[in-house]
């Protein structure tokens, strides 16, 4: 019978690519984890793995032979699965990426109602915009704003909210300038944007009558990051088009004004992807339960953080719900 902790090591070569990448996540010389690799194909008396010098491929009885350890693997973690559900207390370490403005604006104002609720838990929180593999990287849950939910692959996923972006301009801005009621005379205003082409600005647009445009602009000030360009478009340096969760607050007070309400951009999806609800310890499922009951109300998100800094979070049973 073959030794099954070299079924698993197998996996893991193919699903992370290579000797090295397994090594690394595994924590054993890739020396050790190759000769393991290799006993295994002599005892099976097949080759599962075609090696060239820079890369690794699967024959034909490899990629059959995987389905069996993954499956192996899937048993052996349902079964620890088991034994943990007496363990209902969420503890340990989280790994989480987050995009940055999700994080300035949504999550970062909330995470301490998490950490109060669960507090022998503790959250790595990487703060970037770059698309992570999970699994190679050893992150349980990463955050995601997309157009579409194709791009997840075998990941599951949380949906969590609609994110809008609205096009917004200062009271100051519009007194100086004026304020546009068609699409060509938006154009002429001043603006700001996160990024161009050839100095140009074309964002796709849809009105309430189904109607589609491209409006075209040539922002004054470029710079990637959203929360700069708010504070410029605060200052009256130029219109916007900002995700409708960033600028909730400002809209309601009359610090910022919507232009053009009729016209809108395509729907984001605010998400959640990790790897697998099979072997998902307490602490990702209660984190996941937790967006779950804040995300959702992007809407009122802010109103929520507010209230939360001045009232004790409310301590409660955590129970998974992935959609």
């Amino acid at each position: 019978m073959q030794d099954l902790n070299d079924m698993l090591l197998f996996a893991e070569v193919v699903e992370r690519g290579g000797f090295a990448a397994a090594g690394r996540a595994l924590g054993m010389p890739k020396s050790r984890i190759s000769r393991r690799v290799a006993a295994l194909e002599a005892e099976l008396g097949v080759r599962l793995l075609q090696r060239t010098t820079r890369k690794l491929s699967l024959t034909d009885v490899g990629e059959t032979y995987l389905r069996h350890c993954q499956a192996l693997r899937e048993s052996a973690q349902a079964a620890a699965d088991a034994v943990a559900e007496v363990q209902t207390e969420p503890r340990g370490t989280i790994r989480v990426v987050c995009p940055v403005t999700l994080a300035q604006t949504v999550l970062g104002g909330v995470m301490h109602i998490y950490l109060a609720r669960h507090p022998q838990v503790r959250v790595e929180m990487e703060v970037n915009n770059r698309v992570v593999d999970l699994v190679k990287e050893g992150v349980d849950v990463a955050l995601r704003v997309r157009l579409t939910l194709e791009e997840s692959g075998s990941l599951v996923i949380k949906r969590l909210d609609d994110a809008r972006s609205v096009l917004v301009a200062s009271p100051a801005q519009l007194a100086r300038q004026g304020t546009p009621v068609t699409l060509e005379e938006v154009s002429r205003l001043d603006s700001v944007a996160m990024s161009t082409t050839d100095g140009v600005v074309s964002i796709r647009l849809t009105n309430a009558q189904g109607r589609e445009a491209v409006l075209r602009h040539t922002p004054r000030y470029v710079a990637d990051d959203l929360l700069a360009l708010k504070l410029a478009v605060l200052g009256g340096a130029g219109m916007c088009w900002l995700p409708d969760y960033m600028c909730e607050e400002e809209l309601r007070n009359g610090q910022l004004v919507r232009v053009l309400p009729d016209w809108t951009t395509p729907v984001g999806v605010v998400h959640a992807v990790f790897p697998s609800r099979r072997g998902m310890s307490p602490a990702v499922r209660s984190f996941l339960d937790f967006l779950g009951e804040y995300v959702p109300v992007c809407g009122n998100l802010q109103r929520s953080a507010a209230a939360s800094r001045t009232q004790p979070p409310t301590v409660h049973p955590d129970a998974l719900s992935p959609s």
